[in-house]
């Protein structure tokens, strides 16, 4: 059924709560006298160990401490946080200025923030226990795996994983690839999409189960880089070779697992696309303050009209995104994750091309150093670039958008 919109005009409230006020304030102490200080030691300990290397670097633990101390921990969780979705968007913001540190150190990164808010939602007492409970304390790491290599994984029904029962175990085969956090040690499970009834309806095929790592069966084939480059925690292909787990491993009901992947990708498409202004932001701060440090044709850059259009054009479009996400926040905690499908998938596809632009200018007012690694311009790129992609491709969401608009009761009949 397609969504509706859920409109209420000026009946959304998009204020901030007093706390989430106070977290703002914390979180922005953190990122500038922890977190950004850090960043050198994590790079020297990536760049030493090398690409195949995907031990965590000792500094994201002390932050992960020191964020706990601060009561910067499971944010992203308002059973955790008692904050609301569109409380929690401004502090993602916040997050993306360091995606590879604050997010992990906030204990707010994924693929385990979903993975945890489905086994808040969905798992039994003993799956909270085992698997629940250590990813909140953030002592394990954990995987997501549905998208597969062999088929458009954009439609999450085609998937062909077998899921079958046998007695009082399930019995896994399939080839799953852009597992993100696979590679990394402390990944201790997997949660795995697979078809449990071919026969059933489209959107019923399909279920969850929760998978060990150092389950016999289960094989890390590779490391899959993005734009040539090897995240610490990897995104992995990954075999499951007659992978057998107990029955009591499967996370809600035979034949829920498509809508238990929409419920997981929701909020975190919100989650991305906040994180991602806020990397727009990092790239606007890197652009003004190297066009105001450059002189070329005897003025400095920030006096060429064509610089100061394109910080203007990249503060409109910035502020336009995160509008346009915290209406969608605000949506979720209103309405729910469905009435707010339409305006998550309006952010999916229009905050990465801002932030690609934004980046795009501040590599371009960079020079030569901007297509370098001296600074972060060109990994934000292609993790944004690539973000047009993962949690379905802008295709899907446009479609999602077009049959909503086509959806509409008319209130404005000329």
């Amino acid at each position: 059924m397609t969504p509706t919109l859920a409109y209420d005009g000026l009946g959304l409230d998009l204020s901030p709560s007093a706390e989430a006020q106070r977290l703002r304030a914390e979180l922005i102490d953190f990122m500038n006298t922890a977190v950004f200080p850090a960043e050198d030691s994590y790079h020297a300990h990536r760049a030493a160990g090398g690409p195949d290397d995907h031990t965590v670097p000792p500094v994201i633990e002390e932050l992960k401490e020191e964020a706990k101390r601060r009561g910067l921990w499971n944010l992203f969780l308002p059973a955790e946080s008692g904050i609301s979705q569109l409380d929690y968007s401004s502090l993602a913001e916040i997050s993306g200025w360091s995606l590879e540190l604050a997010p992990e150190a906030l204990n707010c990164q994924a693929p385990d923030t979903g993975n945890m808010e489905l086994l808040h939602l969905f798992g039994t007492a003993e799956q909270k226990q085992r698997w629940l409970q250590p990813l909140l304390a953030g002592t394990i790491r954990s995987a997501f795996a549905m998208t597969e290599k062999d088929v458009a994984s954009s439609d999450a029904t085609n998937i062909e994983t077998s899921i079958v029962r046998d007695g009082d175990s399930y019995v896994i085969n399939g080839r799953k690839w852009w597992t993100s956090g696979a590679a990394d040690e402390r990944c201790q499970v997997f949660v795995v999409m697979g078809k449990t009834d071919p026969g059933a309806a489209r959107h019923l095929q399909q279920s969850m189960v929760l998978v060990p790592r150092g389950t016999p069966g289960v094989t890390i084939v590779r490391d899959v880089p993005v734009f040539g480059r090897h995240d610490q925690h990897g995104h992995c292909e990954v075999l499951f070779e007659e992978v057998r787990v107990p029955v009591a491993n499967l996370l809600g009901e035979e034949g829920s697992g498509f809508a238990l992947a929409q419920a997981r990708l929701g909020p975190g498409r919100i989650h991305h696309c906040m994180r991602a202004l806020g990397a727009a932001e990092r790239a606007m701060q890197l652009m003004a303050e190297r066009v105001q440090s450059r002189v070329a044709f005897g003025k400095p850059l920030a006096e060429q009209g064509m610089v100061q259009q394109q910080l203007a054009e990249s503060r409109l479009a910035i502020e336009q995104a995160r509008l346009l996400c915290q209406h969608a926040s605000a949506v979720i905690d209103k309405h729910g994750n469905k009435a707010a499908a339409p305006y998550v998938s309006m952010a999916k596809v229009s905050v990465p091309r801002v932030a690609l632009d934004v980046i795009d200018r501040a590599i371009q007012v960079h020079g030569g150093a901007g297509v370098s690694d001296d600074v972060p311009l060109t990994a934000m790129y292609g993790w944004h670039r690539a973000m047009r992609i993962f949690d379905g491709p802008d295709e899907v969401h446009l479609r999602t958008i077009a049959r909503t608009e086509l959806g509409r009761a008319a209130e404005l009949r000329p």
